[in-house]
């Protein structure tokens, strides 16, 4: 059976109380998919509520969909499996999984922050010697994640996602319920930080993460090249 790779999405389309639209960042999901795809793993979607996952609009635009991304999103596969009828947490078995990815786009900090199932499935694959990866508001969906010993599991770790003057860039820093980096550098996180909306992606261990917008395609290509060191 290929190795197999879970991608969180959210369900999400607008700011809380407001109607300013968000959703999934396109690229975020599927230039890490193509790149996984290529490699030979398999992809399986799951969101906090199952089903649709609504697409951030900005997402959309020429300036940010390459031909990989645009070539990954056509397919009937992604626009079904990736999109329209996403896996729910309690169909999802995280002993099937080599790591699990989180997804970013502004939607996330309202569904990933504070959801139980998600977190119980990260620390389930994290504890098989799995890998947790995360790109730009991803990083949401690993911020409470804690250990048995009831330790956040970021805590000491170095960790990348999207940063506050990055937030304050996009003109959405009050829109957002909290900025990443502030709860990351509060839970113990090492809190890295590359360019404005240019690609950097640290590891630390099994903790793979990526900045910004600019990072799905060197996060996914660092955990195929992990994954291939310890099949062999």
């Amino acid at each position: 059976m290929h190795q197999k790779i879970l991608v969180v999405e959210t369900n999400v389309a607008n700011f809380a109380g407001t109607n300013h639209l968000t959703g999934l960042w396109l690229g975020e999901s599927a230039e890490f998919v193509t790149v996984m795809e290529h490699a030979g793993f398999t992809i399986d979607y799951v969101s906090p509520n199952g089903g649709y996952v609504p697409l951030d609009p900005r997402s959309m635009k020429d300036s940010y969909v390459n031909d990989e991304t645009l070539k990954t999103y056509l397919t009937n596969d992604y626009q079904s499996r990736g999109l329209a009828a996403t896996l729910s947490p309690q169909q999802v078995n995280p002993a099937d999984y080599e790591a699990i990815y989180f997804t970013g786009g502004h939607g996330v900090m309202f569904d990933f922050f504070n959801n139980q199932p998600l977190q119980k499935l990260a620390l389930s694959i994290y504890e098989q010697n799995g890998y947790l990866c995360s790109v730009c508001h991803g990083i949401a969906g690993l911020l409470n994640v804690k250990l048995a010993n009831g330790n956040y599991l970021i805590t000491g770790k170095k960790i990348t996602g999207f940063t506050t003057s990055e937030e304050l860039l996009s003109g959405n820093s009050k829109r957002v319920p909290f900025l990443n980096e502030k709860v990351a550098t509060s839970h113990g996180a090492d809190f890295q930080k590359g360019m404005p909306f240019k690609s950097f992606v640290v590891q630390d261990g099994h903790l793979i993460t990526g900045q910004n917008p600019a990072s799905p395609k060197e996060v996914a290509e660092k955990l195929v090249a992990n994954l291939k060191n310890k099949k062999d």
